[in-house]
């Protein structure tokens, strides 16, 4: 058995800055540290994060002690203004490229374009991103969300940073075909592209495809999502103990990719299982 493993799968730069600032602050803080909602998509980082003393909230009142880090997919700055007003230390782990993509519908919304955000309305990243064009902006997941907007006088548009560029494009061409004036910002993070068309060209050539991430990880969703789009047979697991043998029996090339939020211990345990099952490992 072949194993392939992309080589843009697992932890992206914002994860890595994330990660980095809960265990740099783990370190440095006495007491228990908390992130408002899990730091990552990843439930077996989250665990060993709380092993630190780092736990996710849901709303500021849980707060045990007095440190909060935002997390990757960012929030709302009203969430931000109220924790600093409740005297609480906080530090600011949001990806950079969110953080662009929330700049960019705040200045769209200041300066009346109608804001389309391309991208899972129930995600935090959006969330976050809805509220930084005042709440007013469309969530489009596809170009059909856009029938509720009827003919308008100027959209503007950004993305999830882990949208795919095909459904950000088909939201776009709505966009044209609706408005007099069309203002856009690609706001797809490059290495999610990457990630994305690597997953694509491994999928096509394999046998079976093995897209590792949580199950609640939007951008590992959408790669298990293009690689089954290739007629590949995929399977979106979380850890090596979730594999089948039946699904690799008889497989000559198995491929394997992963989430943003995937670390790379994951991704080796899985290689490791996947040459025992091949008896080519220990």
């Amino acid at each position: 058995m072949e194993i392939i493993v992309s080589d843009k799968a697992g932890f992206c730069f914002g994860v890595k800055r994330a990660i980095q600032t809960a265990y740099d602050t783990a370190h440095q803080t006495e007491g228990e540290v908390a992130t408002l909602g899990p730091l990552i998509h990843n439930p077996q980082v989250v665990s060993r994060l709380k092993e630190m003393k780092v736990r996710p909230v849901e709303g500021l009142d849980e707060l045990r002690g007095n440190t909060l880090i935002i997390r990757s997919h960012g929030v709302p700055k009203e969430v931000i203004d109220d924790a600093e007003r409740r005297g609480v230390r906080v530090i600011n782990a949001t990806c950079p490229f969110v953080k662009k993509a929330q700049n960019y519908a705040s200045l769209l919304q200041q300066e009346g374009y109608r804001v389309v955000i391309v991208g899972d309305k129930r995600h935090p990243e959006v969330r976050g991103i809805l509220a930084y064009a005042a709440g007013s902006a469309l969530v489009a997941e596809d170009a059909r969300d856009l029938d509720l907007l009827g003919k308008v006088s100027r959209i503007g548009v950004v993305a999830q940073t882990t949208t795919t560029l095909e459904r950000f494009q088909r939201v776009v061409q709505r966009c044209v075909e609706l408005a007099g004036e069309v203002k856009v910002y690609n706001t797809i993070c490059d290495a999610t592209s990457i990630r994305q068309r690597e997953a694509e060209e491994i999928a096509g050539r394999v046998d079976v495809m093995l897209v590792l991430g949580g199950k609640n990880s939007g951008n590992t969703t959408r790669l298990a999502e293009l690689c089954r789009s290739t007629g590949t047979p995929t399977y979106h697991i979380e850890t090596s103990a979730e594999i089948d043998p039946l699904w690799v029996q008889g497989a000559q090339k198995v491929g394997i990719t992963a989430g943003a939020s995937t670390p790379q211990w994951i991704i080796a345990d899985v290689v490791a299982f996947l040459r025992r099952l091949s008896g080519v490992g220990p």
